[in-house]
């Protein structure tokens, strides 16, 4: 429900004490107490999350209210009340919520309020010549690629929705087309637990033009807020990247048997620069939304540059590919011959990796069952997103511990792994599940489980987690001095907890 009646006189919610209830109700005057919602009872007396479902079917957290600011000038005073009430009550941020199969719009821990920055939807500032866009949580990635359209430059897409937040998936480290998105942050405006806006790395200066460049003199301090529970940003300055004059992509199937000599290959094809963007490879599971046929893994080779350079490194992969004898399949022309069995899904794939998107979602529909708007209510998904080195015996491991989950579990994990340079490749494990079926749903956290403890022991570690997995971030580094730096951080700029601590704390 919402805080305010039409009236605006606030109601008095049982359980909240009167502290907190003062606090919300200024808030509810500085943003309108339509944009302020409390949990609702039932008759069963148990509280709903203004949430909403989660498509992983984690816990829904204990939720003391959600508010939904339209300005980084909102989001200042609500966190200067909140550090000068003292309180005891933490904020959690979100951009757009999509964070799907980790915890999509959940806290990490009960108690916390709820800032939904979808309302902070602007695109404050863009130079297309120099390459750069100020955007805000709320922005999308269509939203972006749409304004781009016929210029010189592209946003760094992602393989999900086209209705996902550019600066969330960023600040969380996912991954796009062309690298990761981490790298396309230049600068950010954050508003520190005290309230104090603040701006680190790059800005715009009107006045005085200064070459894109995100660490500038001294401690580069962009990093300190990725994901972080330091501040809450309020906007960023986003890389744009040069559009290629050519692209396509080579498509390459192979066995599973086969899955350590052709990896081998595919990899001394991006140490040796042969390709462009992030090479994808899908297992069986992962490679059926791409219309790969039962039993054959899936390969997306990016290649780009000037129409010349295109042809010519296109010949170079295709043949080498051939001559190998490792893929049952070559072809470099899905998405220029209509008459492929694969043509629309390849004119899709094409296009992302050219930074235009499809704002229907077909292909993000295919793969998951369910539209943008649906997934948390209707879809069953979970991910695992572990780092592994880029090498034949490492992603053959891969398989083979997927093997060991579905034998003990019955969950088949699809697996695409993103090759981020010659060395790292980014492995994004999914689980579906019928989300009604609640031994399906427990057999799937079970898997997620094991790979948490199968992954780690081989060395694999996650960049992501999970809202039940976030003790991990201490496990993983323990003995480094890391985690103590972190709170050590954590207590000077925050001492009364003002964010709330996220997955990564």
């Amino acid at each position: 429900m919402t805080l305010f009646p039409a009236t605006g006189t606030p109601q008095r919610q049982t359980g909240v004490g009167i502290d907190f209830w003062t606090v919300l109700a200024r808030i509810g005057q500085m943003v309108g107490g339509d944009r302020v919602s409390l949990p609702v009872e039932e008759t069963t007396h148990v509280p709903i999350t203004p949430l909403g479902p989660n498509t992983g079917r984690y816990r829904s957290r204990a939720v003391r209210a959600v508010v939904r600011p339209r300005t980084a000038d909102d989001v200042r005073g609500i966190v200067e009340l909140f550090a000068d009430s003292g309180i005891a009550a933490s904020l959690h941020a979100y951009g757009t919520g999509a964070n799907w199969g980790l915890g999509s719009r959940e806290p990490a821990r009960d108690g916390a309020v709820v800032l939904d920055l979808s309302g902070l939807d602007r695109i404050r500032d863009i130079d297309v010549a120099q390459g750069w866009a100020v955007l805000e949580p709320g922005v999308t990635q269509a939203r972006l690629a749409t304004l781009l359209e016929g210029t010189e430059r592209m946003v760094n897409l992602t393989a999900s929705s086209a209705h996902t937040s550019v600066v969330g998936n960023a600040l969380d480290r996912g991954v796009g087309l062309r690298h990761q998105r981490v790298e396309d942050l230049m600068g950010l405006e954050v508003v520190l637990p005290d309230g104090e806006s603040v701006r680190v790395g790059w800005w715009p200066e009107p006045d005085r033009p200064t070459p894109v460049y995100a660490h500038g003199l001294g401690p580069s301090l962009v990093q300190l807020f990725v994901q972080s529970d330091l501040g809450v940003v309020t906007a960023a300055t986003v890389r744009l990247l040069p559009r290629p004059e050519a692209l396509r992509v080579v498509r390459l199937n192979f066995t599973p048997d086969r899955t350590e000599a052709a990896t081998a290959a595919v990899r001394r094809w991006v140490a040796q620069g042969l390709t462009s963007g992030v090479v994808k490879i899908y297992n069986e599971a992962a490679a059926r939304a791409y219309g790969s046929p039962p039993g054959r893994c899936l390969v997306h080779v990016c290649v780009d540059g000037t129409p010349e350079a295109v042809q010519a490194l296109t010949g170079v992969v295709t043949a080498e590919a051939t001559r190998s004898g490792l893929f049952t399949e070559v072809s470099d022309s899905d998405a220029t011959d209509p008459d492929t069995p694969h043509h629309d899904i390849a004119v899709q794939v094409e296009r992302a990796y050219a930074g235009d998107p499809d704002p229907t979602d077909t292909l993000f529909e295919t793969k998951t069952g369910h539209s943008a708007g649906t997934l948390d209510k209707e879809g069953g998904i979970l991910l695992f997103l572990p780092l592994v080195p880029f090498t034949g015996p490492a992603l053959a491991r891969v398989g083979e511990l997927l093997e060991q989950v579905l034998a003990e579990t019955g969950i088949r994990c699809g697996a695409t792994l993103n090759a981020l340079n010659a060395d790292v490749v980014d492995c994004v494990v999914t689980m579906r599940f019928a989300r009604e079926d609640e031994h399906a749903t427990a057999n799937a956290h079970r898997a997620l489980n094991r790979l948490y403890t199968l992954f780690t022991a081989e060395g694999f570690i996650p960049y992501r987690l999970d809202v039940e997995h976030t003790g991990w971030a201490g496990r993983l580094t323990a003995g480094t001095g890391e985690r103590a730096l972190a709170q050590r951080l954590k207590d000077l700029l925050d001492p009364q907890q003002v964010i709330a601590p996220g997955r990564y704390a």
